[in-house]
Parts: structure tokens; sequence; C-alpha cells
């Protein structure tokens, strides 16, 4: 349930109030007994929601192992050689050297 902000306009008496979304607005200040409150528009706050249910994507990532680092060099790529069973043999055209 949401926590409303309401003010008196009469007396300038300001609280919360813990109230459902479908709860109607309060009208009576509690302190002079006047109808002139009005609920203030607040800037809320941010949720966050965790569990089972959510993609751990949406929020911090964790570190990667030690094992797994970015910056540890690649093999180097071999040449590629003629392949033994071609009809040609690797001298030809299609296999240069």
């Amino acid at each position: 349930m949401p926590t409303y902000e309401y003010e008196c306009q009469a007396c300038g008496y300001a609280f919360e109030e813990l109230q459902g979304m479908t709860d109607a607005k309060l009208t009576k200040c509690p302190k002079c007994h006047k109808n002139k409150l009005s609920r203030l528009i607040g800037s809320g706050s941010g949720m966050i929601f965790k569990g089972s249910g959510f993609y751990e994507t949406d929020y911090k990532k964790k570190s990667a192992p030690a094992g797994d680092k970015k910056d540890a060099p690649k093999p180097a790529a071999s040449s590629p050689s003629p392949a033994p069973s071609s009809p040609c043999g690797g001298g030809c055209a299609c296999h240069p050297q």
C-alpha cells in the first residue's frame, strides 16, 4: 500500500497516511477538523523486483571468474594446409602454397 502526503489548507498541518490505491482521499484535517485537506503529489519511490521470476541481467552484473579474462591473448590462427585427400594433391591453382 502506498503512503500519501496530505496538507491542510486551513492550518498548514502536514502528515503522511498509509492508504490503498482505491481508497477515497481524506478530506477532514485530523488537527483542526476542517474540510480543507489536500493530497500532495509525491515523487514516489523506485521499485526493484527480485526473485526467481525476474531476469538477473536487469541488475548489477556479477564479476567474471578468474580464469575467464578478456585480456588473455588468443591463439594465432594457423594457415590452412592442403587437404591430403584432395584429388589434385594440393599443387594446383585451387590450392595455392
